[in-house]
């Protein structure tokens, strides 16, 4: 009979080798599963006439607003259907204030309105207004322009007149101010178009305080955002031959987002974009940023902040043409976009609608009902060969409202997300 201290080493080393990769098998970790991708998750289309520019998104009251012709039309962020319209208000987009419940079309008569009943309050002037931004420090409404005043600011609580901010571009001239940025802080951001710079304006004391040029790859800068925590801007640029870019010179690249630090306007590094941006937002929750373009069939570029000083280019969505402008929920971190294209002609043997059956908006009591993920407008799929041609996306600086009054229209609002 063997000794059993001679077995039991060997059984004991024996278990243990078992053991061991039993438990490596059952701890060893899975691989990280791969991100989702953006992709359309719905559009909403409804009649509309007249053209369009920015899309606003009130992530707190869960509504978003796009303006189209004479008529903003108002859609609900989580069923995204249209919930109502704010007639006789005809501009480029709407600034909007969370916490007072206001809103400022802004546009040459901007209307000030309440935001919960959307009823206007009343009109004021704004002269070569285009863009705009709403200030959470200051509870300032500012409208953008290409031309003097540069800046025109009102009160957020009852649309009175601020004040004014001239000769904003580095040169001490008027200049053609795109999109705007706030840190929250006191500090605000412009987009000197024609200059390929950023005019740094202090808040409470309306004065520039400082210009960052964007160098060789700046030029037509149109979208901005910023990561206000860590304070970098984002540029959006068009590059040379795009709309606002200076003619010549050193500007010579194509779509570029330029990454600089909003301290000092260091640049910290450059990355290309999928097409000419028109529209640029930030969202600190995932620490991306979107840059919109309506040029060819539509693209919605994403960059991921990794740290402050690593940034890469994520991802491309293909939107729509014409998907020039963006805005953000940050409830669902949804980007929205919102284009125009012509509306199906009737079949030849149908009775020609009234000019009145293509509202601007649908009332609120017949909403449009949003597309499944992923499928055509129904309108769209209707479109056959000879239909007619496509809403016109040319927008050009200080009259940026893509799709003139070309026949019967409709609005797409598309809502992106993961």
């Amino acid at each position: 009979m063997k000794s059993p201290s001679r077995l039991c080493p060997i059984t004991l080393a024996s278990a243990i080798v078992l053991l061991t990769s039993s438990g490596l098998a059952q701890t060893a970790p899975a691989a990280a599963p791969a991100a989702k991708p953006y992709k359309i998750l719905a559009t909403t289309q409804i009649p509309a006439t007249g053209g369009i520019d920015y899309v606003a998104a009130d992530s707190v009251n869960r509504r978003v607003y796009s303006a189209s012709g004479s008529v903003v039309s108002v859609f609900d962020l989580d069923t995204y259907k249209l919930v109502g319209s704010l007639p006789n208000a005809s501009g480029h987009g709407v600034a909007l204030d969370p916490d007072n419940h206001t809103g400022l079309v802004s546009g040459t008569n901007a209307v000030f309105f309440n935001t919960q009943t959307l009823q206007p309050i009343k009109t004021v002037s704004a002269r070569g207004a285009d863009g705009y931004l709403f200030d959470p420090f200051t509870h300032h409404f500012f409208i953008l322009s290409h031309g003097a005043p540069n800046l025109q600011v009102f009160d957020s609580k009852d649309g009175s007149v601020v004040g004014t901010v001239d000769q904003i571009g580095k040169d001490g001239s008027n200049a053609q101010v795109e999109q705007g940025a706030t840190d929250g802080q006191g500090n605000l951001y412009f987009d000197v178009e024609d200059q390929g710079c950023i005019a740094v304006v202090d808040a409470k004391t309306l004065k520039v305080t400082a210009e960052y040029d964007l160098g060789p790859k700046g030029a037509g800068n149109a979208g901005l955002a910023i990561d206000a925590k860590n304070h970098i801007l984002f540029a959006m640029c068009r590059g040379a031959g795009g709309r606002g870019a200076p003619a010549g010179g050193a500007n010579s690249s194509g779509p570029t987002c330029v990454i600089l630090s909003a301290t000092d306007g260091k640049i910290i590094t450059t990355l290309p974009l999928a097409g000419g941006s028109d529209g640029a937002v930030f969202n600190p929750n995932t620490m991306e940023v979107f840059s919109s373009s309506g040029g060819g069939s539509g693209s919605l570029s994403i960059i991921k902040e990794n740290s402050p000083t690593d940034f890469v280019l994520e991802d491309t969505v293909t939107t729509k043409s014409g998907a020039k402008c963006c805005t953000l929920d940050t409830k669902t971190d949804h980007i929205i976009v919102h284009t125009l294209e012509a509306a199906p002609r009737p079949a030849a043997s149908a009775v020609a609608p009234d000019a009145s059956s293509v509202a601007p908006a649908a009332s609120a009591a017949a909403p449009a009902p949003a597309m499944a993920s992923g499928s055509a407008p129904a309108a769209a799929s209707a479109m056959a060969a000879g239909s007619a041609p496509a809403a016109s996306t040319d927008q050009r600086g200080g009259g940026r409202r893509g799709g003139g009054n070309r026949g019967p229209q409709l609005l797409d609002v598309i809502f992106v997300g993961k």
